[in-house]
């Protein structure tokens, strides 16, 4: 699947909000820095994280309430 594909499908997931999935993709870009699993089958190594997270967001592996839950575990 092309990226562009990849990125209307995460829009649909976050019901066209580009700035929520601007905000999911960067907290989840950080946690992958940070030695974070990818939760799709991708090679850090190999692939962009922002194309990971971007992926997880389109399989719906990763969502605003994941984000919420790890932000809370922050304070």
């Amino acid at each position: 699947m092309r990226i562009e594909q990849i990125t209307s499908v995460a829009l649909e997931r976050v019901n066209g909000d580009k700035y929520l999935l601007s905000n999911i993709l960067f907290t989840r870009i950080d946690e992958l820095s940070r030695g974070a699993k990818p939760l799709v089958n991708k090679d850090v190594k190999i692939n962009k994280l922002s194309d990971i997270a971007l992926l997880e967001v389109a399989e719906g592996k990763i969502g605003l309430d994941k984000i919420e839950e790890i932000q809370t575990k922050d304070f």
